[in-house]
């Protein structure tokens, strides 16, 4: 059994990576911009629906995991992101904005929520006794797929179609449809004896009975749930700002640094897509990175205080990133600010289930989720729009926003204290 648990951890963490290519939408933002004409923000909005709908569709499955089971959500929610790159190639070779959103967007997230809720609530199940380690395995996967992507997959594919972007989308899709059923098919509940067994002992720190007569509704409508949600939002929308535009920044902040005749010359765009592309690949590591260090470090001086320095220590950098006129320190900032946004979700199933029990994890886990969702339309849309309206100024603007999130989620921390939630309601 012991062998067993390892593998569906493995497999759970394989399902995230495929999964967490949709991270390295910034790779494809500016292509799709010149092939379909459309503006910043028009392409930014198939980002954005696929985390709202990755949102809300997580709420739904952690809800109904219990009644379906991991491996027919799992294989489910693989099957729609894999279909979901085929619809947006038919998108991109007709050019219909429309289609992208209902592809990519719709069915796209629809997928990424079902397939992203059920690994991290079934692994859990398997490793009660290592319930922090395990879970930052897991999501790490999914921060690490946005490498994958830009470094491996889209590279490699867009040299095998000299660069036809619509039939990189058709075999993204393929490969995704192969690799998340492969992968989703592993995942499986423990056997009742061997969850019983493995909880004796592994959390005797956690005062079980006294969370048994608490219903999710309970656990959705308290005061603790809603500072948790708070504080994940301002954490995800000021890190997936980020995430969408990671690239175009970056190139902008390039293009500053060049010559007229550096910029002139004919290798200039291949060579700014291929820093950002780097720039992904790095930042993603460091997103994986982060759900590993941050959920260590929650471990040893509690997940409060932890999304704290998270969400303080960012605050500096982002000021920091008003005066920052290298591309190396800039990168260096992101990746950073990539490794606090890992961090929060690398923490965040373990405060989940240090404030209110194993018992609900998968349905309380999926109503916190809704916090990405929501995040992915503020963030990448607030980012959008400032490229569109202000041009070179949107950087500026963009850390400042930012920085704002993060101070109001800080100030909400503050509000909260490391006492389980408990019966009264």
């Amino acid at each position: 059994i012991a062998r067993n648990r390892w593998l569906i951890a493995i497999m759970g963490t394989l399902l995230q990576m495929a999964l967490g290519t949709v991270y390295a939408w910034s790779f494809f933002q500016q292509p799709i911009m010149e092939l379909g004409g459309w503006s910043n923000s028009q392409v930014a909005w198939a980002f954005s629906l696929a985390i709202l709908f990755l949102g809300l569709s997580a709420a739904w499955g952690g809800i109904n995991l219990p009644f379906y089971g991991p491996r027919k959500l799992a294989i489910s929610g693989g099957v729609l992101f894999g279909l979901s790159y085929i619809i947006a190639g038919g998108a991109l070779s007709i050019k219909s904005l429309s289609l992208l959103y209902i592809g990519y967007g719709v069915i796209g997230g629809i997928g990424l929520g079902l397939g992203y809720v059920t690994p991290v609530a079934t692994v859990a199940k398997w490793f009660p006794d290592k319930k922090g380690l395990i879970t930052g395995m897991v999501v790490m996967g999914f921060g690490f797929g946005a490498m994958v992507m830009a470094k491996i997959i889209a590279p490699v594919l867009l040299n095998f179609t000299v660069g036809n972007l619509v039939y990189v989308f058709y075999y993204i899709g393929i490969i995704m449809l192969v690799a998340t059923s492969v992968a989703g098919y592993f995942l499986v509940n423990p056997p009742a004896n061997f969850m019983q067994s493995a909880m004796v002992g592994s959390v005797s720190n956690l005062n079980v009975s006294s969370l048994d007569d608490i219903t999710a509704k309970d656990c959705i409508m308290s005061r603790k749930f809603f500072i948790m949600w708070i504080m994940f939002f301002c954490n995800i929308t000021a890190g997936i700002m980020f995430i969408g535009f990671q690239s175009p920044l970056l190139q902008d902040l390039l293009r500053k640094n060049m010559s007229v005749v550096m910029l002139a010359d004919p290798n200039t765009v291949a060579n700014l897509a291929a820093a950002g592309a780097t720039l992904i690949a790095l930042s993603s590591v460091f997103n994986g990175l982060g759900r590993f260090f941050w959920g260590g470090l929650s471990d040893r001086i509690g997940r409060l205080k932890t999304f704290r320095i998270i969400l303080a220590s960012q605050i500096v950098v982002l000021i920091s990133l008003l005066y920052v006129d290298s591309p190396t320190i800039f990168s260096v900032l992101v990746c950073y600010i990539l490794l606090c946004y890992g961090g929060g979700f690398g923490t965040m199933p373990s405060f989940i289930m240090d404030i209110f029990g194993n018992k609900l994890m998968a349905i309380v886990y999926g109503a916190v989720l809704t916090a990405w969702g929501m995040a992915g339309v503020v963030g990448p849309q607030v980012v959008a729009a400032l490229k569109d309206l202000f041009a070179t100024q949107a950087s500026t603007y963009t850390f400042i926003a930012a920085a704002g999130l993060l101070t109001a989620g800080l100030a909400f921390s503050l509000l909260m204290n490391n006492e389980k939630f408990s019966n009264n309601k």
